[in-house]
């Protein structure tokens, strides 16, 4: 059964401290009962600022694994790319999975990812697009209904290809936390809140869901 819970914060920036209090805690627990901590983290400017939050937290980095749920197709270094972002924002500590999103042969390059995915993730974040798309998972693309991989490349959307961690890998996820700011996102948090299917956001069902939006996203749940 999957559970969401919802907590609606003051602006973007309460929304990265309190997801880096519970990347800071999902690691403890993690550390503590398996030996390390296995996390996904999606692009935008939210994870961002978390991983920026965390710089505060006593993390044994160390013990810390981190994927990425998507990644536009782009050469090294480019600035569309999650990577650029994600390297600048993590301690080199930190044993870091790259997407091989340059690599000649993508669909072989995918296959090669979801080998070196964990069983199951101690934690998924992820965000949600205007049009309900998470991860890359997108209205009308046909990688939504991709259930035989574990990693999938998209057609191009929004100028250009991407590669994605499907439904299978997400829903497995020990537990899926949910960053989400701004108004342009306040259409959509009521219907991925209620596990609307018709949004690629609303179908992903690990069982323990945490949504944290600011008051701009949750706009339309309050009135």
């Amino acid at each position: 059964m999957t559970v969401r819970t919802l907590e609606v914060l003051p602006d973007a920036a309460a929304v990265a401290r309190r997801g880096a209090y519970e990347v800071a805690a999902g690691a403890s627990e993690a550390i503590a009962a398996r030996g390390r901590f296995t996390f996904a983290v999606s692009g935008g400017h939210t994870p961002w600022a978390m991983f920026r939050a965390l710089a505060d937290e006593d993390l044994a980095w160390e013990a810390i694994v981190i994927w990425q749920v998507d990644e536009r197709v782009a050469p090294d270094g480019d600035t569309d790319r999650n990577l650029t972002s994600l390297i600048r924002a993590l301690p080199e500590t930190v044993e870091l999975h790259p997407m091989p999103v340059a690599e000649g042969d993508l669909d072989a390059a995918a296959e090669r990812y979801a080998a070196s995915l964990p069983e199951a993730f101690d934690l998924v974040h992820l965000g949600m697009g205007d049009d309900g798309h998470t991860a890359s998972l997108v209205p009308g693309d046909p990688v939504v209904e991709t259930t035989d991989r574990s990693v999938a490349l998209t057609r191009e959307y929004r100028g250009r290809r991407r590669m994605t961690l499907t439904y299978p890998v997400l829903d497995r996820a020990r537990r899926v936390l949910w960053l989400i700011t701004g108004e342009d996102k306040a259409a959509m948090v009521p219907r991925l809140v209620a596990g609307d299917p018709s949004i690629p956001a609303g179908r992903v069902s690990a069982e323990e869901q945490l949504v944290v939006a600011d008051r701009a996203a949750a706009a339309e749940l309050a009135g």
